[in-house]
């Protein structure tokens, strides 16, 4: 069976954790929670018909050099960007930061994820991703699940494609 490490990175807030737990538990919790350092666990599915397990690091917030150790994106195989769709402050850094990221992650998988979906109208929705300044790949919410899983899924195709 193929492994894969997945992080899940981007400002502090945004709802890593919480797409975390969504993703590994099917579970969501209304308190807030900071998370010190890194959290990881395992998951495996099956992506066309294959078996792929996932490590799925949830690291602290922020991306910035002196914040997260290098050392956390060694090994990786996929990076999941999260910024909060309802605080333009998570995405204004967000061309800077996925600069950094290909710099120190060569050749890794990408999604960037506009998460709390639930929260946003469709009408604001609109607004909101014309001011995004980089391709976002899904919208979620950690709160109802929406896109979770798919968000994954992508990344084991593209992982599967690959290998």
């Amino acid at each position: 069976m193929l492994s894969k490490k997945i992080i899940l990175t981007g400002s502090l807030g945004v709802g890593k954790t919480s797409l975390f737990n969504q993703f590994l538990y099917q579970r969501f919790d209304e308190k807030y929670l900071t998370t010190i350092g890194v959290k990881v666990d395992k998951k495996t599915v099956m992506v066309n018909g294959r078996e792929l397990s996932l490590l799925v690091w949830d690291i602290a917030g922020e991306i910035k050099q002196d914040k997260v150790p290098r050392t956390y994106f060694l090994g990786s195989s996929a990076l999941i960007y999260v910024f909060d769709l309802t605080r333009p402050t998570t995405y204004s850094n967000m061309l800077e930061d996925l600069k950094y990221l290909k710099m120190i992650t060569p050749g890794v998988v990408i999604r960037v994820i506009g998460n709390k979906i639930d929260l946003v109208d469709l009408e604001k929705l609109n607004d909101i991703l014309d001011k995004v300044p980089a391709t976002i790949d899904f919208t979620t919410s950690a709160k109802t699940g929406e896109n979770v899983e798919n968000v994954f899924f992508s990344i084991g195709e593209e992982l599967l494609d690959n290998a």
